[in-house]
């Protein structure tokens, strides 16, 4: 499942294949794309650049066009050299953006349209993300006041709203709150400073760890499964995720899972590593009451 260092890898990898190249073919399987396309040719403009917001991806042709993307839970971008035989079928194809050396697929984005940059700021998403946790200028001390502002919701709902911090999807938030010691169904107002410090900065450097490995001389957009626990072995590549009744990898116990947040996404966690009777931190207690007009 996409989350934000596989789409700032696929950034990366398409910035290389086709940023400052002239596209001579385009071709997509979504009719309001295909009528822009119609009044506006793709076909003869230059790719200007390739980068990634979130979980979002944003290619920018000349003449202000901008084609925006969203993987949600299967989608891909592939990169292939011209003539090099796909490794989907076609009938998986949703965009194709040629240059002269290479052929760039999306397959099954179920997300697409084109923008200006005027209405890519009325968009209904981009511009109420939160601090993409993988750019350069990311802003912790921001993080920390959007962590805040919502005391009573729980932690690992927190870490994955996209308007608090942008980038950071299902697997990591259960990886994050197990390396911090910290139960995900904990409240934010239950969380100490150095607690809610901590999660950002593991979070921090735990996707770009994911986010920055290479993949050698190979254009590639994807480079495998993630690991956080840091081990080489396949089969010890993650701490809790998808490990339900397995045990512990730091103290045996057996990892449970629950169901969690609107979405009702699949939290996992470690019963004895990440105790959930933690004592309601004072200051954040004190905003707690102030929110919900306690004396």
């Amino acid at each position: 499942m996409p989350e934000g260092d596989t789409i700032f890898r696929t950034a990366v990898a398409l910035r290389k294949a086709l940023a400052g190249a002239e596209v001579i073919g385009f071709e997509t399987a979504y009719a309001p794309l295909a009528s822009a396309n119609d009044n506006s040719p793709v076909i003869g403009r230059t790719i200007e650049k390739v980068e990634s917001r979130g979980k979002w991806l944003l290619i920018y042709f000349s003449g202000d066009l901008i084609l925006v993307t969203h993987m949600l839970m299967s989608g891909s971008w592939h990169i292939y050299r011209r003539g090099e035989r796909w490794k989907r079928g076609r009938q998986h194809m949703r965009v194709l953006v040629q240059t002269r050396e290479f052929e760039a697929v999306a397959f099954d984005v179920p997300l697409a349209s084109f923008h200006t940059a005027r209405s890519l700021q009325r968009h209904t998403a981009l511009p109420k993300l939160g601090p993409d946790i993988l750019d350069a200028h990311f802003s912790e001390d921001d993080a920390i006041v959007r962590v805040l502002a919502d005391p009573e919701e729980e932690i690992a709902n927190v870490l994955l709203n996209q308007r608090v911090i942008a980038g950071m999807g299902n697997v990591f938030k259960s990886e994050v709150c197990f390396a911090c010691k910290v139960h995900p169904f904990r409240t934010v107002a239950s969380l100490s400073r150095a607690e809610i410090e901590d999660l950002i900065d593991t979070a921090k450097k735990m996707m770009a760890a994911s986010a920055l490995k290479t993949s050698g001389s190979y254009i590639t957009t994807y480079t495998g499964a993630r690991r956080t626990t840091g081990n080489a072995n396949p089969a010890a590549r993650v701490w809790v995720y998808g490990r339900q009744g397995r045990p512990c990898r730091r103290c045996g116990a057996a990892i449970l899972m629950r169901k969690q947040g609107t979405g009702a996404r699949s939290t996992y966690w470690c019963p004895e590593c990440q105790p959930s009777d933690a004592p309601v931190a004072g200051w954040a207690n004190a905003i707690r009451r102030k929110k919900v007009g306690c004396s």
